[in-house]
């Protein structure tokens, strides 16, 4: 805490080298003025990341939930964080009732299973469905993904007690983070933002948003636009 109150002032920070050849003043100055916004967008992201790792404990996982592996095995979530005590799932919507798989799931699986190896330097990755692994690796491999790591929920306590299923069958998408120690394992932290907390105009999302697409269209002129959803072919 103490450091952050040597921190100078965004404005202040926002000192660029050079103009760009061509450069006018008007573009000039609100650039200058974006560049303060995007250091303050940064410490905001920071001191949210710091008070998410400074949670107490969560809920003790008392169900025993099951969830089959790519080998067969029949696993409890315990079993899912091998050497780490971190476990990082993402349940995608890609449940025995669709055909096809959520396109945005299938556009955010894309991009983490380019960092998974990295990822799971760190910590345990599993990707959970309610489809059987088997379909799930059958569409994992007609996308080129060979990172991933899919488990299978093996009956629906699971997705109903993380609101991950509603009562129409429909699914939700969710990341879910679990700690483990010795007193068992503990939820740390469930991605909680609503199609309610959406605000006008714009699609449901977390902050920061986790999808790689979204944020590179967000530099664009155009931004996302209204107009374009993600699609599993072209």
């Amino acid at each position: 805490m103490a450091l952050r109150q040597h921190l100078l002032a965004a404005p202040a920070l926002a000192s660029r080298r050079r103009p760009f050849p061509g450069e006018d003043d008007d573009y000039a100055k609100a650039r200058k003025s974006l560049l303060a916004e995007e250091i303050d967008l940064r410490r905001k992201i920071t001191r949210v990341a710091e008070q998410r790792r400074a949670l107490p404990p969560g809920p003790l996982i008392g169900p025993d939930y099951r969830f089959k592996d790519a080998n067969g095995a029949d696993l409890g979530l315990a079993e899912l964080f091998g050497d780490h005590d971190t476990l990082v799932t993402y349940f995608w919507m890609y449940g025995p009732d669709r055909e096809r798989p959520c396109p945005m799931c299938t556009n955010w699986l894309g991009s983490v299973n380019g960092n998974a190896a990295d990822i799971k330097q760190r910590v345990a990755l599993k990707i959970v469905g309610g489809s059987p692994v088997e379909r799930q690796q059958a569409f994992a491999q007609e996308r080129g993904w060979q990172a991933l790591d899919f488990v299978q929920t093996v009956g629906d306590d699971y997705a109903r007690d993380y609101h991950l299923l509603n009562k129409d069958g429909t699914e939700n998408p969710a990341l879910v983070v679990y700690k483990k120690n010795g007193a068992g394992v503990r939820l740390f932290w469930k991605s909680e933002m609503t199609r309610e907390m959406a605000d006008p105009g714009q699609d449901p999302r977390d902050a920061p948003d986790i999808a790689s697409l979204w944020n590179v269209l967000d530099l664009t002129p155009h931004g996302r636009g209204t107009d374009w959803y993600p699609a599993l072919e072209y």
